[in-house]
């Protein structure tokens, strides 16, 4: 049998399958009429279970796992559509729906806004970034500025999440798990570090260096190269270069931006030492309330899924079939449950679309817990 004969039975079978599959989802639609009529839900565990068992066993071995996933997806795909007839707006979808019109139309130009760190942190390049007039107040931790937050100190605050080169800042994961706050923006802020010491001292006199683990981690070709210098983590860039402008000594020095630099009168020993060139840092505003600006193309979530196989592939396939795109897919590890994590997802799609409305209302079912972020844009 030649090739094109084969193309010919497949089309044949897919024509088939295209049939079949119409006439299922028209008898799901009824069964979605029955099921709102009597007041039952949309999933039927027990019912999956029993059928899943015995489409498995009507094909031959070697073909069980593919049609287990098969009818897996087809089962999703009932589940949705079921949904959408049903007209099940769940408690979620409706809150979005009230956010979006209970926000004001044009994101704030003044606010009170916490960030970590002291003047000239990247946190307050990105926060005068995303506002015109903030009223910033510094903290000493990430921690420090959701507390301000919960407390009403501060309506928003700048942290970062995660970086091009150093990856994802996990303290920040924490406590987005913890909080449950809401992200109303994002940002992307190029990262300049800058070796800055006292002026008149030569790279020759330096014998340490101070910086946040992040950058560090950033310019470790660099600082490799350095030679019989100590590398000393601090609690920040900007408060780095603080130290060092406040310090009597003449060998120490610091990573930090060229803002830094001019803030705190010191001079760059080297100029841009960071390993990449491209080297970005994504913040993001966050809120304790639920703020959907216009334009917002972008949403966070966070899910537990069941301790079971194939229970991302299954939230992965929903993406997919709804034509949503995944921006991030990150792994938490949960403190409390031995080798059981927190996944977090950033999907680019407008909150507006029936489908991500239509994904929000099928999250819990897919899920053992599930949070909602925000639905937000990003400044680039």
């Amino acid at each position: 049998m030649d090739l094109q004969e084969c193309r010919k039975k497949i089309d044949a079978a897919d024509d088939a399958l295209l049939k079949a599959f119409c006439e299922r989802m028209e008898v799901s639609a009824d069964i979605a009429a029955y099921k709102k009529a009597h007041g039952l839900p949309v999933l039927d565990p027990e019912r999956e279970k029993q059928k899943l068992l015995a489409v498995t066993e009507k094909v031959p071995e070697k073909l069980r796992d593919y049609t287990f996933a098969l009818y897996s997806l087809l089962f999703a795909l009932s589940r949705s559509r079921q949904s959408r007839l049903m007209g099940e707006a769940g408690a979620l979808s409706e809150r979005i729906r009230a956010a979006i019109g209970e926000t004001a139309p044009l994101f704030p130009e003044r606010a009170s806004v916490a960030c970590q760190g002291v003047a000239g942190a990247y946190s307050q390049i990105a926060c005068e970034r995303l506002f015109q007039l903030p009223n910033i107040l510094y903290f000493s931790s990430f921690e420090s500025v959701f507390s301000a937050i919960e407390g009403g100190l501060c309506r928003y605050g700048i942290v970062p999440l995660e970086n091009s080169t150093a990856g994802s800042v996990n303290a920040v994961y924490d406590l987005m798990m913890r909080h449950r706050f809401s992200i109303v923006r994002s940002v992307r802020v190029k990262v300049d570090h800058n070796l800055l010491a006292k002026p008149g001292t030569k790279l020759s006199d330096v014998r340490e260096i101070y910086s946040h683990a992040q950058a560090i981690s950033q310019c470790a070709s660099f600082l490799q190269g350095l030679g019989n210098v100590r590398v000393i983590p601090y609690e920040n860039t900007a408060a780095a270069a603080k130290m060092v402008a406040e310090s009597d000594r003449r060998d120490v020095a610091a990573l930090s931006s060229r803002a830094c630099m001019k803030l705190y009168g010191l001079e760059a020993l080297r100029e841009s030492v960071q390993d990449s060139g491209s080297n970005f840092t994504r913040f993001i505003c966050i809120s304790k309330d639920l703020e959907i600006y216009p334009g917002a193309d972008r949403t966070s979530l966070m899910a537990v899924l069941p301790h079971e196989a194939g229970s991302l592939y299954k939230l992965l396939s929903r993406f997919y079939a709804l034509g949503i795109n995944l921006n991030k897919l990150e792994s938490r590890p949960l403190p409390d449950r031995n080798f059981e994590f927190m996944f977090y997802f950033d999907l680019e799609t407008p909150v507006y679309s029936p489908r991500f409305q239509q994904l929000m209302d099928e999250m819990p079912s897919l899920c053992e817990e599930f949070t909602y972020l925000g639905s937000y844009g990003e400044v680039v």
